[in-house]
């Protein structure tokens, strides 16, 4: 525990928290690696279309998206829940954003369970 020091010149205890984080955030909150997976790419393309559309008014959002002001506010306040994978591409190609999906070879389950077991 770490120590901090007060006005009256005593230390208070202060608790120190050690957390350990994997990869993705998603699976550390108990999604499975699949569903971890696709949060992960859904919000990282969301994060992408909302810096991108930070140059323009919701006015303007509104005529580049076709969408509805309250729309264009659901997307710019974080609520990916009311946006599929599919129309935030659909949103990142209108803002000019070349959007692809890049896939490599996981490693094997068994042989990842074996390296977590040999450390």
């Amino acid at each position: 525990m770490g120590t901090k020091s007060r006005r009256d010149g005593r230390t208070a205890a202060r608790p120190y928290i050690s957390c350990s984080m994997g990869k993705n955030v998603f699976e550390d909150l108990g999604f499975s690696p699949e569903e971890a997976a696709a949060l992960k790419l859904k919000t990282d393309l969301h994060s992408k279309v909302v810096k991108c559309a930070a140059r323009y008014s919701q006015k303007q959002l509104q005529s580049i998206l076709d969408e509805s002001q309250p729309r264009v506010s659901d997307l710019l306040r974080g609520k990916m829940s009311k946006f599929s994978l599919e129309m935030l591409v659909i949103y990142a190609e209108k803002l000019g954003l070349h959007t692809e999906i890049k896939t490599r070879k996981a490693r094997s389950r068994s042989a990842a369970a074996g390296l977590a077991l040999a450390r």
